[in-house]
Order: C-alpha cells, then structure tokens, then sequence
C-alpha cells in the first residue's frame, strides 16, 4: 500500500535546529532545515528550509530544486551574472541541473523545497 503524505499550514512546522550556513559570504548567517520526506532511493528530497539574511553560494550542478517561496524576500543570480531574479512569498522558483550562482537574503526566507538528484 503506497503512504499518503500531508502537511498542512507549512509556515507553521516548527524550525529546525539553526547552524552556519556552509556557503555563506555573509559572516553569522545561519540556515535550519525541517526535513519532511525523502525518496527510498534517496535521490528526491523534500522539506521546509530558513535562512536569515545575507549572501551566499548555491550550486545544483547535480540536482534541480524547486522553491516555493512561505514568508521573505530574496534575489537570487546566475553565476555568470546574466540574469537575476527578485523572489517574494507566494512565489515559485525552479533551478534546473546545472544551475549555479548566489542568493541574497534580504529579510529571514521560508521556502519548501524539492531536491530532485541526476542519479
């Protein structure tokens, strides 16, 4: 029998432990993650992610993650600065595999993610 999985009101689920954030370029920024469900073959992830504001790296050379952005505001850029985009509340993000570059947190961000690995 295949397990039916629901979280709702997901601005609600308690915040995970806070920690440094690996890639920050911003001194004292921290992250936490809420895990909420993972693949048996561990290559699709999902969960509840918060950042508190400043800059730093991302790289999805391996991976494509879909962000649906909860509460906060972001702009998030191409490695090579060719494009840039403004992320608020409400929004969807999508980085595709391949997909390199650097966030800025403007104000505390809440998103859900799903990490989807190449294999």
């Amino acid at each position: 029998m295949i397990d039916l999985k629901l979280f709702g009101d997901l601005a609600a689920i308690p915040k995970g432990k806070f920690q440094s954030k690996p890639t920050t370029l911003t001194a004292g920024q921290k992250e936490a993650l809420q895990p909420l469900w993972e693949s048996l073959d561990g290559l699709t992830k999902v969960g509840v992610w918060d950042c508190t504001p400043g800059s730093f790296t991302a790289d999805r050379t391996t991976m494509a993650e879909l962000c649906h952005i909860l509460s906060g505001s972001a702009t998030v850029t191409n490695h090579d600065g060719s494009g840039s985009k403004r992320i608020k509340a409400g929004d969807l993000l999508i980085l595709p595999i391949g997909w390199c570059g650097e966030w800025e947190v403007h104000e505390s961000i809440r998103k859900t993610y799903v990490l989807i690995s190449a294999g």
